[in-house]
């Protein structure tokens, strides 16, 4: 069966020009990303991405512009059966945000599956090879072009 893998991220650039990273640990690997995740049945893109940012972060935010959706093929890593759609939204926190966020990557004790931290980096220092998914890389370079 071939089927569609879409998923939701967002790009939250604070007062001192970092954006947020999400580090976590799935599907037995480290992976570094951009928060958010996948759309569920009967969700638009705007409300996954809340959706996805409360259960991560505990926090509400407010949905910006968009930024991008995938116009190439891209198979899903995880799900080889998949094509993998994702869209991009800049984000930014209702409130100061108050969960933790760390300064070095990978910030967590134990590597079991779903582990997460968050950590602020800063544009200048950014590199699309810092990122693992492919996507996200080509994100980064459109949004270093800007």
């Amino acid at each position: 069966m071939k089927a569609f893998n879409v998923r939701v991220y967002g790009l939250c650039i604070n007062s001192s020009n970092e954006i947020l990273l999400s580090d976590e640990f799935r599907l037995g690997m480290k992976m570094t990303k951009f928060p958010g995740g996948g759309l569920e049945y009967g969700e638009g893109t705007r409300d996954c991405l809340k959706r996805e940012l409360f259960e991560e972060t505990g926090e509400e935010i407010i949905v910006g512009n968009h930024l991008y959706t995938t116009d190439f093929f891209q198979q899903s890593l995880s799900f080889k059966e998949f094509q993998l759609i994702s869209i991009y939204y800049f984000f930014s926190f209702v409130n100061k945000p108050n969960f933790p966020i760390s300064n070095k990557a990978f910030d967590f004790d134990k590597l079991t599956d779903g582990a997460q931290s968050f950590r602020w980096l800063s544009l200048d220092a950014i590199s699309p090879d810092m990122l693992s998914l492919p996507v996200d890389k080509y994100v980064v370079t459109k949004l270093l072009a800007k």
